[in-house]
């Protein structure tokens, strides 16, 4: 099948895999509205339809920081019980509809915390919505699993409290860790304590890096923290010339880091100048791990189907392309390797399989 002829419809039923989705980047518009009138929080609008065009013009400003700053009225309505239990429901039920078979969602528990809940509650809280979720997507015949991410605020100083959370809860549903928010001026080795205390307990973790900030951020992440992934990564091309590898792309390449690209938030940040020229088709060729994701689907105005359809019309891409993006992403995933397995080999393939 050539990449002129993979249908949207065709492109909603491939098996999909996200490792890198925010929860507070992906609220659906009509419940940010219902959930911030219940908690008197003022919206620029309270029109779903023109709330969610504020979100994709105020993402597409190019500047990581402006980015980062939309994510207000979103958090304002996740800081009680219910608005947590809803909008992790319907992060789960979302995925399902868009065809993730397997999904990684992160979120910093510390943003959560302005109400009522205890750092504790929030991930008790956020669990609980995600079951509830999967269990009605298994209901409805669209089953999909939703791992969770914790995340430390790099620029503020719980990330060791953050860490401590992903250690008390890896046997309940979350099975990693990750450090996000302004890159540029806060590297990763600032929290080398919380790092070395994860290894130690076995917890696997990504670092947004190489987005904001160029080769010494993936350097620090990589060789200095001892990142299993990397979140974004769009810069190790810096370390690439005439498609020959520097010895930290060769790094990165040969020891299978899996990079975490998002196509059209990069082009929101300002870390890629378009679809057709978006690193992860090149790195791709170059046989790189790169997987495929949404980061804010809220935000960025996109899905995984989205994503898919901007690299087959804009960069050539072929169902054969994504197959090797979603197989990427699993066997990147942070689950045990009889799960990934089991995914790639009775959901996945035959998925694709069907589409060719």
């Amino acid at each position: 099948m050539s990449s002129t002829r993979i249908d949207a419809d065709t492109l909603r039923r491939l098996p999909k895999a996200v490792l890198h989705d925010h929860l507070d980047g992906g609220l659906r518009p009509a419940t940010v509205v219902e959930l911030a009138e219940s908690v008197g929080h003022t919206l620029p609008t309270t029109d779903p339809d023109e709330l969610a065009a504020w979100y994709f013009d105020a993402a597409n400003s190019g500047d990581l920081v402006r980015y980062i700053a939309t994510f207000e009225h979103t958090l304002a309505v996740m800081q009680n019980r219910e608005g947590l239990l809803r909008t992790a429901e319907e992060y789960v039920l979302d995925l399902a509809a868009d065809g993730v078979v397997y999904g990684e969602v992160r979120y910093a528990p510390e943003l959560n915390t302005n109400g009522e809940l205890t750092l504790a509650e929030v991930v008790e809280t956020v669990q609980e919505g995600l079951a509830a979720g999967m269990a009605k997507a298994a209901a409805a015949g669209t089953p999909v699993q939703v791992r969770t991410l914790l995340c430390g605020m790099r620029m503020f100083d719980r990330v060791a409290e953050a860490a401590d959370l992903a250690v008390a809860f890896r046997d309940a549903g979350v099975v990693g860790f990750d450090i996000a928010g302004a890159e540029d001026g806060f590297p990763p080795a600032d929290h080398l304590a919380a790092f070395e205390h994860l290894r130690r307990e076995s917890v696997p973790f990504t670092i947004h890096a190489g987005e904001a900030h160029g080769l010494p951020s993936i350097h620090q992440a990589l060789q200095v923290c001892g990142a299993q992934r990397i979140g974004h990564g769009v810069r190790i091309t810096e370390d690439i010339v005439d498609g020959k590898l520097g010895r930290l792309a060769g790094w990165v390449r040969d020891r299978r880091i899996a990079l975490e690209m998002c196509p059209t938030s990069n082009l929101q940040t300002g870390a890629a100048s378009s679809i057709a020229e978006h690193p992860i088709t090149a790195l791709k060729d170059l046989g790189f791990r790169v997987t495929l994701n949404t980061d804010n689907r809220l935000v960025s105005g996109t899905t995984m189907t989205r994503e898919m359809s901007l690299l087959v019309e804009e960069a050539g891409w072929t169902v054969e392309d994504l197959r090797t993006v979603t197989v990427n992403a699993l066997k990147s995933a942070f689950i045990p390797y009889d799960e990934r397995k089991a995914l790639i080999e009775d959901v996945v393939l035959p998925g694709y399989a069907s589409a060719l």
